[in-house]
């Protein structure tokens, strides 16, 4: 098995510049048995996934990592679950959000898909 955190940097440099880009191409990483949790809606599907994600409403996003942790997932596939917290810069506001997101990825040949997605919004109490 690859080295799980060099393969999770890439996934998620990959992830998040094509996210904070073109969200639109990010449906290629979703199966149709993949599932996304928003704000605690789950979305079901690559497309209804990808629809949630084109349909966001803001026009531009940066995302800036701070913490990320990958650990296996199965010890018989080589799957693994992937942690990311950072901050969320929308529509170049000088307030960033902070936000975890939690992805579990499935090999599919010589690269993995998105099983599971996990994002949430940290506000303050």
């Amino acid at each position: 098995m690859a080295d799980i955190n060099a393969v999770a940097k890439q996934f998620t440099d990959f992830y998040y510049t094509t996210f904070d880009t073109a969200r639109g191409n990010l449906q290629s990483l979703y199966r149709d048995v993949s599932m996304l949790t928003w704000e605690g809606t789950p979305i079901l599907g690559a497309a209804a996934i990808s629809e949630k994600l084109i349909s966001l409403p803001f026009e531009k996003v940066q995302h800036k990592i701070t913490t990320l942790d990958a650990q296996p997932s199965s010890p018989s596939v080589a799957s693994m679950i992937v942690s990311v917290t950072g901050l969320l810069v929308v529509d170049d506001s000088t307030n960033p959000l902070q936000f975890s997101q939690v992805f579990q990825l499935i090999p599919d040949g010589a690269s993995y898909y998105v099983y599971n997605d996990i994002f949430r919004l940290n506000y303050g109490a």
